[in-house]
Order: C-alpha cells, then sequence, then structure tokens
C-alpha cells in the first residue's frame, strides 16, 4: 500500500471529473492535476461513453497521457459516471500503483434496480462490476460536510486527511471542484 505524505507542499494529484447533456453519445472528462498548496499543475482531457464500459480505461489513459511521474494519487468525482458507465477503481489502482480515491456526496440507494431498468438484458455483467466496486465509507471532512468513499491503495484516515487538506469550504476538495467546473466548460466549448 502506498502512502500519501501530505506534509510535502509540492504533493501532486490528478482529480477527474464529468460533464454531459442528455441526448449526448459521449461524457467528457476533464481531469486537473493540483498541488497540495493548491497550484494548478496540469490539465488532461478525455470522454466516455454514455451507458459504456470504458471509463476505467478513459481514467487511465488520462493519467498516462500526462506522462508524469510525480502524481500521488489520484481523485474521481464518482465512480459511476456517463449513466453507468462504472470506473474500476481496483483496476485503475493495479494499472497506476497509486492511492485511487472514489468521492461522492450523498448516499445512494437503489443502484441494482436502476441498473437492471437501464440495461434489461445486460444488466448481470454492470450489477457484478458495482458490487466488486465494494462499500462506501461515509466519512466527515473539518467543515462539518460528510462524503462517502471508496479507496483503494491508501486507508480511509489517510484518505480523509488528504480531503480535509484539500478542501477548504463545504464539501467538495478544490481538485474536483476544477475539475468538475471545466468539465462543465468543455462541454459548453467543445
Amino acid at each position: 500500500m502506498a502512502h500519501i505524505h501530505l506534509e510535502k507542499k509540492g504533493l501532486r494529484g490528478l482529480a477527474v471529473a464529468e460533464s454531459f447533456r442528455e441526448g449526448d453519445i459521449t461524457s467528457r472528462l476533464a481531469g486537473v492535476v493540483m498541488r497540495r498548496d493548491l497550484v494548478i499543475d496540469g490539465f488532461a482531457f478525455g470522454r466516455a461513453t454514455i451507458e459504456g464500459d470504458d471509463a476505467t480505461d478513459a481514467v487511465v489513459s488520462m493519467f498516462m497521457g500526462l506522462g508524469r511521474q510525480d502524481i500521488s494519487f489520484v481523485l474521481l468525482s464518482g465512480l459511476i459516471i456517463s449513466m453507468y458507465n462504472i470506473i474500476d477503481i481496483k483496476r485503475v489502482w493495479s494499472a497506476l500503483k497509486i492511492p485511487i480515491i472514489g468521492v461522492t456526496y450523498e448516499e445512494s440507494e437503489g443502484i441494482e434496480a436502476a441498473i437492471m431498468h437501464h440495461f434489461p438484458d445486460s444488466h448481470q455483467e454492470k450489477i457484478e462490476k458495482y458490487n466488486r466496486l465494494g462499500p462506501r465509507s461515509k466519512v466527515s471532512l473539518h467543515t462539518g460536510q460528510d462524503l462517502f468513499l471508496r479507496v483503494e491503495g491508501c486507508d480511509l484516515a489517510e484518505a480523509t486527511k488528504l480531503l480535509d487538506a484539500f478542501t477548504l469550504q463545504g464539501a467538495v476538495p478544490e481538485p474536483l471542484r476544477v475539475a468538475q467546473l471545466l468539465a462543465k466548460a468543455r462541454l459548453d466549448n467543445p
């Protein structure tokens, strides 16, 4: 298991978020490399197929496309994106060998039922992939906000400390907030 060295001012992570509109075939993924001191240090872009099965490969490709050795962790704004295109956090960790943290902001129930509804003929494979993600853990930030995490390659306490360090206010860590803004801007200006 890798450790996240929060004491390093130059600690860098890649945060990935997405944006799409109803009727789109693909969603736009945006990645922001941000240092511990909140300096933006790079960008990456990708796409994931709506209702597809390519989100994991898209995230790995975005990271690899940066060609950098100084990124210490990846933050993902959700692991179920692009209308049930599931990011396999274990596969991302296996490919990158750095801590991977999937962040969501509210409890979600009934995912299996929603998958069965959207994929009546092929739901079993997606449900199995979803179940392999494992349970989410609820954590509280110094801001008083709760997040739900799935982590791979680090422990929950380290992930929480990292998110506390990158969250100035509210619930959204700065790297994910900027990635979400960038993804939305890419949507508006393809």
